[in-house]
C-alpha cells in the first residue's frame, strides 16, 4: 500500500469533510495495478487558472460519498490550463471531490467563515450548495472497456 501525506491535510482543509475520513483515503492501492478487474478512468481538469500547485482529488462510490469513505485518492500536478491522470477502478458508479491546491500547503484554503478559498470541484461539475454537491448530481459511471470523465474547475 502507497500512502500519500498530503492528502490528510486536503481531507482535513475541508470544511465539508469530517476527519473520518483521513485515515480512509490515506491507503490506497499504487496507481499501476495488475488486477485485470479494474479499467482505467481517465480524469481531466479545465478551468485551471493558476499554472502551479496539485489537484487533490478523491474517489467515492455510493456508499463513501455521503459519509467521506473515499476509495482512492491523489494528487495531480497542474502545470497548465487542464490537468489529466488515469485512475484504475472496478466497474462500477463513482463521484469525485477535488480542489486546487494553489499554494501548495496540503490543505484547502479557507475564510473565517469556513467558505473555500482555493477552487474545487466534484465529477459531472456538479454545484456546490450549502455543502458539497449532491450524489445524484455528482454520479456516473465507469465501465469496461474504460471511461474518461472531465470536470470544469469553479473558481
Amino acid at each position: 500500500m502507497k500512502r500519500l501525506p498530503i492528502l490528510s491535510n486536503f481531507l482535513a482543509g475541508l470544511a465539508f469533510v469530517p476527519a473520518a475520513l483521513i485515515a480512509a483515503v490515506l491507503a490506497f492501492p499504487q496507481a499501476a495495478s495488475a488486477d485485470t478487474g479494474k479499467v482505467p478512468l481517465t480524469l481531466t481538469v479545465t478551468d485551471i487558472a493558476e499554472h502551479k500547485g496539485a489537484l487533490m482529488v478523491a474517489v467515492y462510490d455510493a456508499a463513501g460519498y455521503d459519509g467521506d469513505k473515499a476509495v482512492t485518492g491523489l494528487a495531480v500536478p497542474v502545470t497548465g490550463a487542464t490537468a489529466s491522470t488515469t485512475i484504475e477502478l472496478p466497474p462500477g458508479t463513482y463521484g469525485i471531490k477535488l480542489f486546487h491546491d494553489v499554494d501548495g500547503d496540503g490543505k484547502m484554503g479557507m475564510n473565517p467563515f469556513g467558505m473555500p478559498t482555493e477552487p474545487y470541484a466534484f465529477s459531472n461539475s456538479a454545484p456546490a450548495q450549502f455543502g458539497p454537491a449532491k450524489w445524484d448530481a455528482a454520479k456516473f459511471d465507469v465501465a469496461a472497456p474504460g471511461a474518461a470523465h472531465t470536470i470544469k474547475l469553479q473558481k
